[in-house]
């Protein structure tokens, strides 16, 4: 159970010292064969990529917050409870015995995070395409989840020297960037369009409970933020489509008068090689056919090692056409905030 514990150290790092305490007794339970040994029982071999351990938690969160497993709620603060590893851990093994099927039917399922903290990564890089380019934008994102992130310059984002963003918004992201700070561009989105394999309806109750249910319960900053975007979901349309990111690309085309952007965030690793290969080549083909006038760039957030030694860590980088020129922004957490811009 390895994994399970370095998960849980990665979560207690990031500022959830419940998923780590969590995680450990997983893990234990799982060498002792107990209940959880029987609900990840066939998923022992499973890549690190596929993120089992927050499956697995996503899904005792879920039963936590849609009341069917009511005595979870006291442990959990995202329902109003405060979290006591000892005093919590007999009610987590009576909720997971009499929901194993639940909590197995959640391992097949990627975690559906979207999320808005990475908001402050995407939107800057787009301010710096904006700005070079000085023209509408048309948006298309793939693993989008419920596309919360497409509607990221609705949100509000503060830092040292001030904020961009409506102050009105319900979506504040502090702390937002540091160095080198995008420029205050002339934003204007005209279009924007998500793709998904399991697109999720953010405006509906099933599909918040989902999103809650991925963000780490003794995070309220994180949750105060997805529950304005969804807020913001609810008036601002952003229509999704249910699509491989394969088959999304190929189906993309540049636009005379406009500048034609993909984004993706923290969604590489749950692609094959085969179909990174076939994604490549499909943004390789939309460059080649990009124009001075109807230019087309592909904005990412994901993992990468500025040396085959160093750590791994988190890079905003673009590859803009004509020209196809890769230029690395900046780096951030996986979470986003604060972003560190280049």
């Amino acid at each position: 159970m390895r994994s399970m514990r370095v998960q849980g150290q990665i979560c207690t790092g990031m500022g959830s010292p419940m998923y780590g305490d969590m995680l450990e007794r997983v893990a234990a339970d799982v060498e002792a064969r107990g209940v959880f040994a029987v609900i990840l029982s066939g998923h022992e071999d499973d890549a690190g990529r596929l993120a089992l351990p927050l499956r697995l938690l996503g899904g005792l969160h879920r039963l936590a917050l849609d009341g069917r497993a009511p005595r979870l709620r006291r442990w959990y603060p995202s329902a109003g409870g405060q979290w006591d590893a000892q005093a919590a851990w007999p009610d987590i093994a009576l909720a997971a015995t009499a929901h194993a099927d639940l909590l197995r039917a959640a391992l097949d399922q990627p975690p559906q995070t979207n999320e808005v903290g990475r908001s402050a990564a995407l939107i800057g890089g787009l301010l710096k395409l904006a700005h070079e380019f000085n023209l509408p934008v048309r948006l298309f994102e793939i693993g989008c989840s419920a596309g919360l992130n497409l509607r990221a310059d609705y949100y509000n984002y503060r830092h040292r020297g001030g904020q961009w963003g409506p102050a009105y918004s319900p979506v504040t992201i502090d702390d937002a960037w540091r160095g080198h700070l995008p420029p205050a561009a002339d934003l204007q989105i005209v279009q924007r369009h998500g793709y998904d394999i399991a697109p999720l309806d953010a405006t509906s109750r099933d599909g918040e409970l989902a999103l809650l249910s991925y963000v780490w319960p003794d995070q309220p900053a994180r949750l105060d933020r997805l529950r304005g975007a969804i807020a913001i979901a609810r008036r601002v349309p952003a229509p999704l489509q249910r699509r491989n990111a394969v088959e999304a690309v190929a189906g993309l085309s540049a636009a005379t008068g406009t500048l034609t952007v993909l984004w993706h965030s923290i969604m590489w690793q749950y692609l094959s090689a085969a179909d990174q290969a076939a994604v490549l080549a499909g943004i390789d083909a939309l460059g080649t056919n990009a124009r001075a006038d109807s230019p087309f760039a592909h904005l990412m957030l994901e993992p990468q090692r500025r040396t085959p030694d160093s750590p791994v860590g988190f890079a905003v980088r673009a590859r803009c056409w004509p020209g196809g020129d890769d230029t690395l922004f900046g780096t951030c957490s996986p979470h986003g905030p604060p972003v560190h811009w280049e």
